[in-house]
């Protein structure tokens, strides 16, 4: 998790290119071949590039630490950059083949265009040797690091499932028990808004709260299957009935008033969406597990007194998905690139075997309100304050067969766009079910 208190978009931004000279400027100096502004000095170094924003950076710069103080033959120059600039940094330099030796990302998409371009290793041969190391990891963590039937990232850091949050008082209110299917959500819009309570806040000008929607929803509807086809680039693959059936269902939600009036000029980045929930003027909203600590912080007793309420989302009536698959942020990622030298690559995969979410590391991400996405790691939370809330976030990571990574980072950048663009669309009802398809099969592949 990239912070508590910030957005998805602190830590779900595509990337997009620069100047390739203002980025190496930036850098502060001219770059070799997996050096990223070069690291001259004694012994062996290997460079990483991450983001910044604490305390997420002192977890990451710390970790680096402990690891150079036990290997001083072969040690790691970190440097941080803020979510913009690194995102435009680190495109330009892994186009340019001056991408450092340990290159962080999201998986997904990104990754696929980087495997494309034979800039990052293939891991797969290597984590057959370490089998210890990816066996400690939470197994729905690898999905977005794996391309083709191959591993090219080493998952790191934390778990963010979206979730389903409800405020038990507004419940309360109407005497009504939380949704257990898709027919008792709808059944609840009409009762929410007789009491004069928004059935959901949504903050829908940042377009990808929208999206989580449509994701669980299809994987309800028709199970993992039918995105996974989207995902390979299989031909028309938005065609198949349950993404259909899918945007019917949305727009259904958003004829019968499920959504706070004025959502398409809410905004989640400024956190009004939480508000919303914790203010008791929407009963309802389906958001990442990172909105936990804003909702913490700025709502007063909401949490603290128990007031907050978190659940998986529910099936659909007759659908083949298994209610236990979740979608969001199965984990960060590390990748090596393919540039860096023998020497430096060996850094980066010791790194990997003993300097990535070791016991401390995983003590400091729990700090910060995060799960590590390692089995176990629930035993670092005895006691906390929020540990009814850690343990929920564990059990949906450790159990769901599925861990879908969120459809804009699993997508190339370009389809991306189109589908955040189009999902607007939708939940203004200004585009059709059919129409929606065919504009997001057009951009299948690209």
């Amino acid at each position: 998790m990239d912070s508590n208190t910030t957005s998805r978009r602190k830590f779900l931004l595509l990337s997009m290119g620069v100047p390739l000279g203002a980025a190496l400027a930036a850098c502060g100096g001219t770059a070799g071949p997996g050096s990223a502004g070069g690291s001259s000095g004694g012994g062996a170094k290997a460079t990483y590039w991450y983001l910044s924003v604490q305390p997420q950076e002192g977890v990451r710069t710390r970790a680096v630490e402990r690891f150079n103080k036990a290997n001083p033959g072969g040690t790691i120059t970190g440097t941080p950059f803020q979510n913009d600039a690194y995102k435009t940094k680190i495109k330009t330099a892994i186009g340019a083949g001056q991408a450092p030796t340990i290159i962080w990302g999201w998986g997904g998409g990104t990754l696929r265009t980087y495997v494309q371009a034979g800039q990052v290793e293939d891991l797969t041969s290597w984590f057959e040797q370490n089998a210890a190391v990816k066996d400690r990891l939470f197994p729905s963590s690898f999905g977005a690091a794996t391309i083709d039937g191959k591993i090219y990232a080493m998952p790191c850091e934390t778990v963010q499932p979206i979730v389903l949050f409800y405020n038990k008082t507004a419940f309360e209110k109407i005497g009504a028990q939380p949704p257990t299917s898709w027919g008792d959500i709808m059944d609840l819009v009409p009762k929410f808004n007789k009491a004069g309570i928004a059935p959901f806040s949504l903050g829908g000008q940042s377009r990808w709260t929208n999206m989580m929607w449509l994701e669980f929803l299809l994987d309800r509807i028709g199970g993992t299957e039918v995105f996974q086809a989207v995902f390979d680039g299989t031909k028309d693959a938005w065609s198949h009935p349950a993404v259909l059936d899918m945007l019917t269902k949305v727009q259904d939600l958003v004829k019968a008033g499920g959504f706070i009036k004025g959502f398409s000029s809410i905004t989640a980045d400024s956190n009004a969406d939480q508000a919303l929930l914790y203010t008791g003027k929407a009963a309802m909203m389906l958001h990442g597990t990172w909105t936990y600590g804003g909702m913490s912080q700025d709502g007063g007793d909401f949490v603290p007194g128990g007031h907050l309420g978190y659940m998986n989302f529910p099936p659909v009536e007759g659908g083949k998905g298994d209610p236990s698959n979740t979608v969001g942020n199965p984990g960060q990622y590390l990748s090596i690139s393919s540039k860096a030298t023998p020497e430096q690559k060996e850094i980066a995969k010791k790194f990997f075997a003993t300097g990535v979410l070791t016991d401390q590391e995983g003590k400091e991400w729990v700090e910060t309100g995060g799960v590590p996405i390692v089995k176990g790691s629930d035993a670092a939370w005895a006691g906390s304050k929020d540990a009814d809330f850690l343990n929920f976030v564990y059990g949906i990571a450790s159990n769901a067969k599925v861990f879908a990574q969120s459809w804009d980072q699993a997508l190339s950048p370009t389809a991306a766009e189109v589908l955040l663009d189009n999902i607007a669309k939708l939940f203004q009802l200004s585009i059709t079910p059919q129409q929606w398809v065919d504009n997001m099969n057009a951009v299948i592949g690209q």
